[in-house]
């Protein structure tokens, strides 16, 4: 599956986004490990908290299918630019998918990172 066509697919679910408030539309594509994709869009609430992240809705969605390996995530914006994930969702992927790439929409190319990259010190649970 190539970083593009999962470029592609976040940019259908995209299309789901309720913004609302700030008319910042993001759409994720989460491939997991049996060449599944998951889209998940951002969905705002007047009760700020209450919002959920694109890329959260997709991981939230594989993992109550049961899914529980991941091997990349797409995300893009309605602006165009790099839609780098939130802190929240980083912390999220460091518990369910570790190893993931992430790939984000630049305006020149698609960028490609690692977790590790953008959250280099994750909390984790140490093993007793």
């Amino acid at each position: 599956m190539t970083k593009q066509y999962l470029i592609e697919q976040a940019k259908e679910g995209m299309k789901q986004a309720y913004a609302p408030y700030s008319g910042f539309r993001v759409g994720a594509a989460l491939l997991t490990g049996d060449g599944s994709v998951y889209l998940g869009c951002n969905i705002e609430n007047a009760s700020y908290g209450a919002a959920v992240c694109a890329e959260r809705t997709a991981i939230f969605k594989a993992v109550s299918d049961g899914k529980r390996e991941f091997e990349a995530i797409a995300v893009v914006c309605s602006n165009g630019t790099p839609a780098w994930p939130c802190g929240i969702c980083l912390q999220v992927m460091a518990e369910f998918c570790p190893d993931i790439q992430i790939y984000l929409e630049g305006e020149q190319e698609v960028q490609v990172y690692s977790l590790q990259d953008l959250l280099p010190n994750a909390f984790r649970l140490s093993a007793e």
